[in-house]
């Protein structure tokens, strides 16, 4: 897609990793398919541990939603606790809240441990409320994360328009636990790690078929084969090539633009804290700032579709909305990706066959639980033991009227933006 090379990530990406494409015939102890956070974490921790490992990425590392990512490192998942235990039950819903509550120590914990260059900056993140309807969700939310022991603090409307420095928003919740990333130079880091540890990743590999056999599974690529006794895949909203294990979600886009970097005076105006932003609009709008002094803003959205012009006329207004001392700042090309939501924004692990698990499904929180979910995937079928899985595996799993809702969230967001682009 021409919008991942236009994107800021790749222009400020100081990561580098040496990967060739697959040649030949080779033979593993674990497959990885897919270059993204989950894939990457695999293949870290599955080279740690002395296995053969060989990750194959159909483009370059990053080229899905890890490398479009905005770059919030959150704590658990979109949903709140008392969700996340209604669709689990008790026990497996705690199990999933603790794991994920400990996702960005992990995340920041393998950027100082493999001195990844990602400008990662741990000052917290800022859940701001869009309205006063927006602000009792808040409320409510503050209520079952302290009540499960998290950290976070609600701040009033006066108190959250001091720490964003826009006099937009009604209040926040504030997570000091969570951060911020240059999301394509992190996978990019984690994958240039699992090779410093001995994993082979191979890009511009992609996958024609997978195969079981006696002695474990068959990928066979364009121009090699790998044998492996155990396969993960990990390829999430950027799936391609193998039919059979398609995951099934509903898309949905999301998009960003840039400045250029801002003057100091304009900087130190804005978020002079450096925590990251999202809102809590049915419709939501991210905002941050890079390490340059860039600040990003995003939303929902296709930007290639019918209602891109909504979306892009809509971007001015709102920058201009949450600060009025950016009104007419230029901005960069919009790059935008594809989320695999799924209906109750829980992600899912699919046994695809023996020895053989694919994930997806991470509705828009890729970063933390991506790198969570790939360490223990890997650890599970390593040491064959599938109680260590951050969710249990299902045999298959489907959604219904996956066009329908896509078609819906995209009308709605275009919608939204064209009425609040004019009005």
């Amino acid at each position: 897609m021409r919008d991942y090379d236009l994107s800021l990530w790749r222009q400020t990406n100081c990561e580098r990793l040496d990967a060739r494409p697959l040649s030949g015939d080779v033979t593993v102890d674990l497959a990885v398919i897919g270059g993204g956070y989950t894939g990457c974490s695999a293949a870290l921790r599955a080279a740690q541990a002395g296995a053969s490992v060989c990750l194959l990425e159909a483009h370059q590392i990053g080229h899905g939603g890890s490398g479009r990512n905005v770059g919030l490192v959150n704590a658990g998942l979109w949903l709140p606790p008392d969700e996340i235990r209604g669709h689990l039950g008790q026990e497996a819903g705690n199990r999933l809240i603790e794991l994920l509550t400990n996702a960005p120590t992990e995340v920041f914990d393998l950027i100082g441990t493999h001195g990844i260059a990602c400008e990662p900056v741990r000052n917290g993140t800022l859940h701001c409320a869009h309205s006063a309807s927006g602000y009792q969700d808040l409320q409510t939310r503050h209520a079952q994360l302290s009540g499960a022991g998290a950290p976070v603090e609600l701040l009033d409307a006066e108190t959250a328009r001091l720490r964003t420095g826009s006099a937009a928003v009604h209040g926040a919740l504030f997570d000091p636990r969570a951060g911020t990333i240059q999301p394509l130079a992190y996978v990019v880091g984690l994958a240039r790690a699992a090779q410093e540890a001995g994993a082979r990743i191979h890009t511009q590999s992609p996958v024609q078929s997978l195969q079981q056999e006696a002695a474990g599974w068959v990928i066979q690529g364009k121009t090699g084969t790998v044998r492996a006794r155990s396969v993960i895949q990990a390829t999430n909203a950027y799936h391609q090539g193998i039919a059979d294990t398609a995951p099934d979600y509903v898309p949905v886009y999301y998009f960003q633009y840039a400045t250029a970097p801002l003057s100091h005076n304009l900087r130190a105006s804005i978020l002079p804290q450096g925590e990251g932003c999202w809102d809590t609009g049915l419709i939501m709008t991210s905002f941050r700032l890079d390490q340059a002094g860039r600040f990003i803003i995003g939303g929902m959205g296709e930007l290639s579709s019918a209602g891109g012009f909504a979306h892009k006329a809509w971007v001015k207004r709102k920058l201009a909305a949450l600060y009025p001392q950016l009104t007419g700042q230029p901005l960069s090309e919009g790059w935008q990706g594809r989320i695999a939501m799924t209906a109750d924004h829980i992600p899912k692990i699919t046994q695809i066959g023996p020895n053989a698990l694919s994930v997806h499904g991470f509705s828009g929180r890729g970063i933390g639980p991506g790198t969570v979910f790939g360490r223990l995937m890997a650890e599970s079928l390593l040491n064959e033991d599938p109680s260590v899985l951050p969710v249990l595996p299902v045999s298959e799993y489907s959604e219904n009227w996956t066009g329908l809702r896509r078609a819906f969230f995209e009308s709605g967001a275009a919608l939204t933006h064209f009425i609040k682009a004019r009005f």
